[in-house]
């Protein structure tokens, strides 16, 4: 499986680092940019191999055989 980010999420985790920063959530810019940076790629790499899990019944009514 692919993982493709759509260019307004990119956007919008550029702009994460800078509210991060700013709310002071970070020290350092830098800081923020590495933990953005982290968490790309942890889903670029990891999210591919998570198991799939089956929906709860509950989400039958939305449609069959969702995951």
């Amino acid at each position: 499986m692919n993982v493709i980010i759509l260019p307004a999420v990119l956007d919008y985790l550029e702009n994460l680092v800078f509210i991060l920063f700013e709310k002071r959530y970070f020290s350092f810019l830098e800081t923020s940019l590495y933990y953005i940076d982290d968490l790309v790629v942890d889903i670029v790499t990891n999210l591919p191999t998570h198991l799939h899990k089956p929906a709860p019944e509950y989400f039958d009514k939305y449609g069959k055989n969702m995951e």
